[in-house]
């Protein structure tokens, strides 16, 4: 009953960033380069109209695979970042297999295809016709020559988590009582059983993608911010700054829903 009144208490206290920052963090891209470049305009005039302040841009995980771009989110990205604020890139679950694929994992080919792997690959100028008459060993090999030093390094190097003021961010979640330094990646890419339908206080607001939402929901411990963007076309951001929160989309109004 404590720690039930406890989580009651913190949940009145609504989550801030630290003094003098602002933070936009973009959802789950799947590949949709042309959703990526509406919404990272939106968001540069979005920051420009408002007071100059230390802003950080966070890319919650996914930007590969199921949509048809993901060579050039990567090279984007990668060789080509934003200017406007600091970049901060976060690991997903797709970002993960692709890599493991990357660095020698042939058996995980088969289902990475069929995962959204064939748009992936296809980007990359390794057809879906192609690979249906080759071995994983040989996809593998074509995949590895095709995908540009860069690219895998800037995969490779992408992060687990990112802290800003009371509000964490990840790609799927964090596995619940658990403390941050002793969460899993596999928790951090992949959870939702356990952590989606939780409502303790987590001592945080937890920010995060992974499992689409019709539209960005605000929990009193979490909030959800994708929207699906391979397959509904809204790719949208979440805008913190102090303990004020809006939301930016490739669609004209982004309603938001409350739990």
């Amino acid at each position: 009953m404590l720690k039930r009144l406890l989580g009651l208490e913190a949940a009145k206290r609504k989550a801030a960033g630290p003094p003098n920052s602002r933070a936009y963090a973009i959802g789950d891209i799947h590949g949709r380069l042309d959703l990526l470049r509406v919404l990272l305009s939106k968001i540069e005039r979005d920051n420009a109209s408002r007071p100059e302040q230390r802003t950080y841009l966070i890319f919650l995980g996914d930007l590969i695979d199921r949509g048809p771009d993901s060579c050039g989110v990567i090279d984007l990205l990668a060789c080509h970042p934003p200017r406007f604020a600091r970049v901060i890139h976060l690991k997903g679950n797709h970002e993960e297999y692709f890599l493991n694929i990357l660095n020698g994992d042939d058996d995980a080919i088969p289902h990475w295809l069929t995962y959204g792997g064939y748009e992936c690959a296809e980007s990359y100028g390794v057809s879906r016709g192609w690979t249906l008459n080759e071995t994983a060993g040989e996809i593998g090999d074509r995949l590895r020559a095709a995908v540009p030093a860069e690219h895998k390094r800037f995969l490779a190097d992408m992060g687990d988590s990112f802290r800003f003021g009371d509000y964490l961010f990840v790609h799927a979640g964090i596995r619940p009582g658990i403390p941050l330094a002793e969460q899993t990646s596999k928790d951090l890419r992949w959870i939702r059983e356990g952590f989606l339908d939780d409502r303790t206080d987590h001592g945080m607001m937890v920010v995060h993608g992974h499992t689409i939402v019709d539209a960005p929901e605000q929990h009193l411990n979490r909030i959800a911010v994708d929207t699906g963007a391979y397959r509904t076309g809204v790719l949208t951001a979440i805008g913190l700054e102090g303990q004020e929160r809006w939301f930016l989309s490739t669609s004209e109004a982004v309603r938001t829903e409350a739990a």
